[in-house]
């Protein structure tokens, strides 16, 4: 299905139907499959024929949404896991060694660096952080044993926008894996592969999925790096997708473009209004003519995402105020839903980095996050306006 174009793909691709002639995906929660022989058993467990063997890692329904993802992103193969930190984890420990050392982004999701700085570190692994935008240092830290590049763009929750060609070319240039995290965006408004990433990372909990019901995550690249190495991981350490869940971010993708085009309209016309707001200090969105990466995210995506972050005026307790004070949006760190949430980063999705750590990433105590739903846009202003008009 190649030759569709990526609404079609997200609806149609990837499915096989069964003899029961369904119209909707069918989900098989089922453990184990049956052979027709004992001849067969040994053909499918040794990779000779194949087919399902067990749902750790073969599942008809996980392999849909494998398959409808990977056609999205234009990759090969795409292995889907348990949540997208098991997918970062799945591809650090399928593909790097003990000795060997990553450049990535100090503007990565908070956990992802305790990721890297507490448990990688304990297998040898070394992580260097680097500044999103600043090129030259990317290029300045990379050693003969670097293995791979990392980054998320837009960044959470600043939303940095990273060259990703730029980047790729040292990556090629060093004879290393590029890997980025495209959650934010999703293939809908961009597909990194096509500006040279080697290696696309999912968090299917977010706007994948888009109404918060699951957790769930993907690695999409080459069939030679993605199917032999991260699959072969996942196979035998086990951090697998449900069926269940694969289910539902099937049924999510189908709705991924108009939503991701909602998101989008709401997400500008809410960071508009928050740059004229009297106690509003800074806003951070891609789509505004202010961001300092306005051009580049214009040349990477088709649009400016759904995630908003400002700073306002004061410290952690006004940034608090103004959280509080909402009524109708969700307190919540998780993101991409339909709802839209509002937390505090410093002290929820980055409260386990280093104070001074966070600080370099710009994640000061008056910042606010917001990943914008689909609620009228008015009442999602006149919700916030409630806090900041206190401020004033």
């Amino acid at each position: 299905m190649s030759s569709f174009n990526i609404e079609t793909l997200a609806i149609r691709a990837g499915y096989e139907q069964t003899h029961e002639q369904e119209n909707s995906e069918a989900i098989f929660p089922t453990s184990s499959f049956r052979y027709q022989s004992a001849a067969q058993a040994a053909a499918r467990f040794s990779g000779e024929e194949k087919g399902n063997v067990y749902s750790r890692f073969t599942n008809p329904t996980v392999r849909t949404f494998e398959q409808r993802l990977a056609l999205m992103e234009g990759g090969e193969s795409c292995v889907a896991t348990a949540s997208g930190m098991s997918a970062i984890l799945s591809t650090f420990m399928a593909l790097l060694k003990q000795g060997d050392h990553v450049v990535s982004s100090q503007s990565i999701f908070g956990t992802t660096k305790v990721l890297f700085n507490k448990y990688l570190a304990k297998f040898g692994i070394e992580v260097t952080f680097v500044s999103q935008t600043d090129l030259s240092e990317w290029e300045r830290v990379i050693q003969p044993n670097t293995k791979a590049l990392f980054l998320e763009t837009p960044s959470n929750p600043l939303t940095e926008i990273a060259d990703m060609k730029a980047i790729s070319g040292l990556a090629k240039k060093s004879n290393c894996l590029f890997i980025v995290d495209n959650c934010f965006c999703t293939p809908i408004l961009q597909r990194p592969l096509e500006q040279g990433a080697d290696i696309v990372i999912h968090s299917a909990t977010k706007f994948l999925d888009g109404q918060g019901r699951g957790i769930g995550g993907a690695v999409v690249g080459s069939e030679a790096v993605v199917e032999e190495h991260v699959r072969a991981f996942m196979r035998t350490a086990g951090p697998s997708m449900s069926p269940f869940n694969a289910w539902i971010f099937l049924k999510g993708l189908e709705t991924l473009s108009v939503r991701m085009a909602a998101h989008c309209q709401s997400a500008l016309m809410l960071a508009e209004w928050l740059s004229q707001h009297p106690a509003v200090e800074q806003v951070f969105y891609p789509g505004l003519t202010s961001h300092p990466q306005y051009e580049l995210a214009c040349q990477q995506q088709s649009s400016g995402g759904g995630l908003v972050s400002f700073r306002v005026k004061g410290g952690q307790s006004e940034a608090w105020s103004v959280i509080d004070q909402t009524q109708m949006l969700s307190i919540t760190a998780n993101l991409g839903d339909v709802k839209t949430s509002i937390t505090h980063p410093a002290t929820t999705t980055h409260c386990r980095v280093e104070p001074l750590d966070r600080i370099k990433a710009g994640i000061t105590d008056n910042l606010v996050r917001i990943s914008v739903g689909l609620e009228s846009i008015e009442d999602i202003k006149a919700d916030l306006a409630s806090g900041l008009d206190r401020l004033i």
